[in-house]
């Protein structure tokens, strides 16, 4: 790892991670936006907005990592690309299933501070299965809660991960070692804020949010930088001490995944900016709690000279702050 900031490097690659992203946003903007793209292949859901922002958007940040080693010639080292699986696996362990718990509990606290948006009836989802089936429902929603949620643990962090490979081939592969010089810490807090950032024509358009909340779209904005300030720190921490890219990119597919689990169990409107969906102020609450043990754990952002696994690492750092 460098122990000087490369500011030129950082530079291009930031000019091209975003150039390419927001190029495709306004593409996408000039073209109908999210709701009304035109469809590519007629009786799908496939839209010019689902193919730029699932290839060039997303893909960016991987593609800048490239086009920037190539134009610097800087060469391929430290591409994180190893698995490094024999002692990393817990890292790889907690990118999966940590997902599921911090988004599970985020939604219970949001619907616990505001019960009047939980239904236990499951009734969208009768609704929906109406709907769908003609009224020639016979199983119980619960089915399609099951359904859901096995699909989002087991599933939908390999699928989901050809797309996130994208993000975190650049932000975790390139960035945020590029960044390092600065400190852990600091450079995750960048790393997190730069991330957010990054998001901004797509929250502007209705992702996440949609486009009816209090303080569109500015407060969107400012909340999906403090979603990937908590889940940044996250998914840095698991790069950091697996020294594998493989983990943020399971655990950014595991986040994709699992995010939308609590709107099955929804009822009237609640504010986006809050929740149950952990892009929520309140339903991120666990991940900002996980975050801050992150940066109260000395040594929990610099990489170790050896790669450990989870339980000496943790055991060295709690025996520094002892």
């Amino acid at each position: 790892m460098n122990d000087k900031l490369d500011t030129r490097r950082l530079v291009i690659y930031l000019l091209l991670a975003f150039g390419i992203a927001w190029t495709c946003g306004l593409v996408v903007y000039l073209t109908g936006g999210l709701a009304d793209s035109r469809v590519l292949i007629p009786g799908t859901s496939i839209t010019l907005a689902l193919v730029l922002f699932a290839v060039g958007y997303m893909w960016a940040p991987g593609f800048a990592n490239i086009l920037t080693r190539l134009i610097t010639k800087e060469g391929w080292k430290n591409t994180y690309l190893r698995t490094n699986f024999r002692k990393g696996w817990p890292y790889w362990v907690a990118a999966w299933l940590l997902p599921v718990v911090l988004t599970v509990l985020g939604a219970a606290l949001y619907f616990a501070l505001f019960p009047e948006h939980y239904d236990p009836s499951l009734q969208a989802i009768s609704d929906q299965l109406e709907r769908t089936t003609g009224g020639a429902v016979d199983f119980s929603p619960w089915i399609v809660v099951i359904i859901n949620t096995t699909t989002a643990i087991l599933i939908a962090p390999l699928v989901n991960g050809f797309f996130t490979f994208g993000e975190e081939f650049g932000w975790r592969v390139y960035l945020q070692p590029g960044l390092m010089p600065l400190g852990g810490r600091i450079a995750i807090l960048l790393m997190g804020a730069i991330w957010g950032v990054w998001h901004w024509p797509a929250i502007a358009m209705g992702h996440n949010y949609g486009l009816n909340y209090p303080g569109y779209p500015l407060s969107g904005m400012l909340a999906m930088v403090w979603f990937t300030l908590v889940t940044g720190t996250f998914l840095g921490w698991v790069v950091i001490k697996s020294g594998s890219v493989w983990p943020a990119v399971i655990g950014h597919g595991a986040i994709n995944g699992i995010a939308a689990i609590g709107i099955l169990f929804v009822q009237g409107q609640p504010n986006p900016l809050l929740g149950p969906v952990p892009t929520g102020l309140i339903a991120s609450i666990p991940w900002a709690l996980f975050a801050l043990l992150i940066f109260l754990i000395p040594n929990a952002l610099n990489a170790p000279e050896s790669r450990q696994g989870f339980v000496e690492v943790v055991r060295e750092d709690v025996s520094t702050a002892q």
